[in-house]
């Protein structure tokens, strides 16, 4: 798993946030994720990174500073955000929620029936396509979820803790999964997460934050194989890294 060498597909120069009651979200995030990267951001509960990955996803704005996108000029007109929780339409079939994004580009159920079946079969749910949500497991309901995210192509994915409410075997599954989506659509993916084991099993770079205002108070790279999986997870390498952002996320604190 090699770190991209491309030019930039995302730029931060010093993005404040303050939120109409006064709490400032971001303080002045400075930094740069290169195309086809996989990043996490980890800090404190409340140090603005879900915010920041709204601002890159063009949810919200910045109130300072700038966001620039150095290979494309602009953000990518398709990007996929996955968020905490599934978000999934109860009364709507998986095809029908997974059709959702094309439905609003105007695509019938025909024309988008290839695009859909195609990103179900990568999440491993084309045998469920005709399921609805509440015959799902947590774990199932998130890869729906991440179909529709990736259902119209896009070179960029946020995510915002998908797996937090997720039992770790599940979970464990989940990452593995991610993975081997990321080796084979070359997205470039910035991923948030509380858990630092998560974040330094799935990243290329891990970007700690600081306690609000949220800035970056450490960028580390990982020393990682190409193929993780259980022998990674169990190395003194994975243990020692984890170890490592750990002491970085205290002295943040």
């Amino acid at each position: 798993m090699s770190e991209a060498t491309s030019s930039p597909l995302i730029s931060l120069d010093r993005v404040g946030k303050t939120y109409a009651s006064g709490i400032m979200a971001l303080g002045g995030v400075s930094a740069e994720i290169a195309q086809g990267s996989f990043v996490s951001l980890v800090g404190p509960s409340g140090c603005g990174k879900s915010t920041l990955l709204r601002i890159l996803a063009g949810l919200i704005s910045a109130d300072s500073g700038a966001v620039a996108w150095p290979a494309t000029g602009a953000r990518p007109a398709e990007l996929g955000f996955v968020f905490q929780e599934a978000t999934l339409m109860p009364w709507a079939s998986v095809f029908d929620n997974v059709w959702l994004p094309l439905k609003l580009k105007g695509r019938s159920r025909e024309q988008a029936h290839e695009r859909v079946m195609s990103a179900l079969s990568r999440v491993s749910l084309a045998d469920f396509a005709d399921a609805f949500p509440r015959e799902l497991s947590g774990g199932m309901r998130m890869r729906v979820s991440i179909a529709r995210a990736l259902v119209t192509e896009p070179p960029l994915l946020l995510m915002d803790e998908p797996f937090a409410a997720l039992d770790e075997f599940t979970r464990e599954t989940l990452d593995d999964d991610l993975l081997a989506l990321w080796h084979a659509q070359a997205w470039t993916v910035v991923f948030v997460t509380h858990s630092i084991y998560e974040a330094v099993y799935l990243s290329q770079r891990v970007l700690v934050m600081g306690a609000r205002p949220g800035r970056i108070v450490a960028d580390v790279k990982i020393d990682a194989p190409a193929e993780r999986g259980r022998d990674f997870r169990e190395s003194h390498l994975y243990i020692d890294q984890c170890a490592a952002i750990s002491a970085k996320l205290r002295e943040a604190s």
